[in-house]
Order: C-alpha cells, then structure tokens, then sequence
C-alpha cells in the first residue's frame, strides 16, 4: 500500500490547451479517494498521469515516498480497472486472472494461489472454468476487478468501471467494491460523472470542474456545505435548489434577501464581508423544504407543477413568481396533501439556507 501525493501537477496537450491546471492533492495510504465532475473537467486525464499513461508537463507525483513522474507505469506498483472489460474472449476467468503473472515469470504455485485468493474474495470461484461469453456484465467487472488484486499492488485506479452496467448490477458492485476496500486496506482511487457512486463510495470525494479542483473533503461534508456554487448544484440527486436575490439586510449571524417576487427569506449565515444590495445567490436542498402556512417565516407561496411518486418518497416540482427555475421539494411517502395546479406556500428553514455571494462563494453557516 502506498500515499499518493500530487504537487502543482499540470497538464497540456498544446501551448494553448491546458486541461489540469495545477493540481495540489494528497491521498493517504488506505484511503477511498473519488474524482467526480462533468465530463471534460479532467479526471479520467489524472487518473491516466498517476497510471503513467499520460506525461506529467510540470508539477511533482510522488507514490509512497517515491517520485513517480519519469516511472514507467509497469514499475509504478498500480493496478487499473478500466470502463472497458478488455477480458481475453479465448481464455478461461483463470487464465485471465493469471495472464500478468505468466507474463511476469511468477512461480505456478503463487499463481494459484493468488488466482484463487482474490477470485474468493470476489465470491467468483465457482466462475474460474468459464470464458468471458458466459459470465454476466457484473461477473466480467469482477473479473477485470480480479486481474488487479492477483499483481497485489499498492493503489487501485478505476475509471468509471461501473458505467456499462445496469442500474442494479450498478448498485450490486457499488457494495462489493466497498467490502473489497474494507477487505484489501489498499489505497484506492475512483473516477465517475456519477455523484450517487461518489457519495457511497468514497472517504474522501475530490470535485473538479475545467481541469481544478474546486472542493475536496467527506461526502456528508461536501453535501452539508459546499464551497461554492458549482459544487453545490452538482452533489445531490435531486440537485440543490438555487435562487438569485438581493442581499437587504445585515445582522449578527444571519442574513435576508430578498426574491425577485419581493418575498424576504431570512439565512443563518455570516454575511458580514457583503454588503446591502449585493447579488446573492440562495440555496436549499429539496428534503429541506416544507409545506406551510402563509403567515409562517420564510414562507414562499408556489404553484405546483408536477408531481412524482416514486414509492420511498413524493417528489413536487414547485413554480415561484418571479423566477424562472423550476424548484424540486421532497416529501414523505405518505403525502398526498398536493397535487398539480395546487397553490401553496413553502417554508425555507434559515438553519437549511445556504448563502453564495455574488462570485459563488459560499458564506460561512452559523
């Protein structure tokens, strides 16, 4: 097992195209790191650098306590499970497990036994006779999961392994690959576009946008406070609710805006680096809102556009006067108090209000 540390690491493809633009990371040994933004933001590229398979163009990659940047990749003790299976259609799930270590002159016997090793730990022995036609998506995922664990490397890369797969085997491999890291110890980093897998997986979740890393920290914390704008409509499913209003009034721990409609909703944040009339941005997760009366604070009277059952929960797409945005509220299962065309007021909790300032910064919560 192995740290890995990213110092100023950059990457350009021309004189005029940069993709990673001085990136500063460190990841423990051990740790469940996931790299997740849009697609293009740069993560399958640094991924690709720490495997080797990318050139370093400036900046310091240090695996364990040694510099890696001029290592070829085979000398860099990595493993790396790819969006593609890339599984030898001939050959048996054992020979598939085995070829590396074939290649590398690993005695028969420890072939074996780390064959079986790791096809145990993957509860795949009863698979190790088939060819690659015969297995499911799920079981060749594991397989390709299997040929990395049999070389014992210190870091584990994956980039968007689980894509290809349905929902369910999704969800199936998302739990299997949390108990192989819980098994293993070993230090393992995980890219996707998805924030569902990012939020289940990880220790740590390193969120990117145009080749920068815009905040770095645990799921819970990245989705109870979020740095800035872009992180906080990324992380959440249904995504965060977001507002533009106009900062009208300053007090000790907490702030009011006002909505385009002249509605004034009251956040507990310290707005004491802004001023009155600044161009603020409000923000509230759907589970967070609530139906109310008319009198209640912060209440925000809506009109309801849409509403979905999805069994757990009941999701009300929500119209306010005055702003474009279609709002998302989540409710409990059991509430069928609403309905399409209905008009209602909805309660902004100040405790639950976030407050991004007009460079999309978030304010400090108190």
């Amino acid at each position: 097992m192995a740290s890995v540390t990213l110092s100023k690491i950059k990457k350009n493809y021309t004189k005029d195209v940069c993709v990673i633009k001085g990136v500063d990371l460190e990841i423990k040994d051990g740790e469940f790191v996931v790299f997740v933004g849009p697609s293009g933001c740069g993560k399958s590229t640094l991924l690709r650098m720490i495997a080797g398979l990318e050139d370093i163009t400036e900046g310091e990659l240090k695996i364990g306590d040694v510099v890696a940047n001029d290592l070829h990749a085979s000398k860099r003790g990595i493993a790396m499970v790819f969006q593609s299976y890339a599984l030898y259609p001939h050959m048996s799930v054992y020979d598939n497990m085995a070829f590396a270590l074939k290649l590398a002159g690993t005695p028969k016997a420890e072939i074996d036994q780390r064959v079986k090793g790791a096809a145990e730990v993957l509860q795949m022995t009863h698979l190790l006779d088939r060819k690659p036609k015969a297995l499911s998506g799920g079981q060749r995922q594991r397989v390709a999961i299997g040929r990395s664990i049999v070389r014992q490397p210190k870091v584990f890369l994956f980039d968007e392994p689980l894509s290809n797969l349905d929902a369910s085997l999704r969800l199936q491999m998302r739990v299997e690959l949390s108990k192989l890291h819980q098994e293993l110890k070993t230090t393992m980093i995980y890219v996707t576009h998805d924030q569902v897998e990012a939020m289940t997986l990880a220790d740590r979740i390193v969120v990117f946008n145009a080749g920068i890393i815009q905040q770095v920290g645990s799921p819970l914390e990245m989705y109870e406070n979020p740095s800035n704008l872009f992180v906080a409509g990324f992380l959440g499913s249904p995504k965060m609710n977001l507002l533009e209003a106009d900062l009208v009034a300053i007090e000790k721990g907490s702030a009011h805006v006002r909505l385009p409609d002249g509605i004034q909703i009251r956040a507990a944040v310290d707005a004491s680096f802004c001023k009155v009339g600044d161009k603020v941005t409000i923000g509230i997760r759907p589970e967070h809102m609530q139906l109310a009366n008319a009198d209640a604070v912060n209440s925000v009277p809506a009109r309801v556009d849409l509403v979905e059952h999805l069994g757990d929960i009941v999701l009300a797409y929500i119209q306010v006067k005055g702003i474009s945005e279609i709002l998302c509220m989540k409710l409990p299962a059991e509430s069928d108090v609403i309905k399409f065309g209905d008009n209602i007021h909805v309660v902004f909790p100040e405790k639950n209000c976030l407050l991004f300032d007009a460079m999309g910064v978030a304010l400090k919560r108190v």
